[in-house]
């Protein structure tokens, strides 16, 4: 197992190979593989970038996010605001906007309603997060299968079986009802990730459990 030094400068290291991101804006606490982010940034963007750099570095075992996003300059009212996050939901033509609920609050996006897919929940985060005044999003937003989905479990454990980053056999699949838990030792944050996001793309799924604990 890294030191929580060597481990603090492994991230430190991944954010600044980030173009996108400015190491000085960004602290790096680890300890006992449990990084915690801090500082302020001027784009919502960087906040996510920071936060996917740091689950790819080896020995990350969990993430702390305490970034906050501050526009500065930028004064959008959270009317204009919604109205652009109204927008952006309408031009991705694969995202039921129909089904969609909004709140803006202080910056914050809140997505709210169903929609049949993983994707399309994802999606409709993706159309969001770049607006410029945009703090956080919160994506409440849930997965509603049809009555007659069933979910077949070794269609998920064929899809991790094809993944060249995951090995099927540290993964225990289980399956209730429209339900799916995944329980076992992965040996990195990103597959513990990817494994969730495989685990989404089956037929029927409502709700993904991710048990997986990251161990080296």
């Amino acid at each position: 197992m890294k030191s929580n030094e060597s481990l603090q400068k492994d991230v430190q290291d991944a954010i600044k190979w980030e173009p996108l991101l400015h190491a000085a804006e960004i602290g790096v606490i680890a300890k006992d593989g449990i990084v915690t982010l801090t500082g302020t940034v001027d784009d919502y963007m960087k906040k996510v970038e920071a936060e996917r750099a740091t689950k790819k570095v080896e020995g990350v075992k969990a993430i702390v996010e305490k970034i906050d996003v501050d526009y500065g300059h930028v004064g959008k009212t959270d009317n204009e605001i919604a109205i652009e996050v109204v927008e952006a939901l309408k031009r991705n033509v694969s995202v039921p906007d129909e089904q969609i609920k909004i709140k803006v609050q202080d910056g914050w996006v809140y997505l709210e309603g169903n929609v049949k897919w993983h994707y399309q929940k994802r999606l409709a985060y993706n159309s969001v997060k770049n607006i410029i005044g945009v703090r956080d999003v919160i994506n409440n937003i849930k997965i509603e299968a049809e009555v007659n989905d069933q979910i077949e479990k070794e269609a998920i454990e064929k899809a991790f079986d094809r993944s060249w980053s995951i090995n099927s056999e540290d993964i225990k699949v289980e399956v209730e009802g429209n339900e799916v838990t995944l329980s076992g030792v992965v040996d990195s944050y990103y597959v513990k990730d990817e494994a969730e996001r495989i685990a989404w793309n089956a037929h029927g799924v409502t709700s993904v459990n991710n048990e997986l604990i990251v161990g080296y």
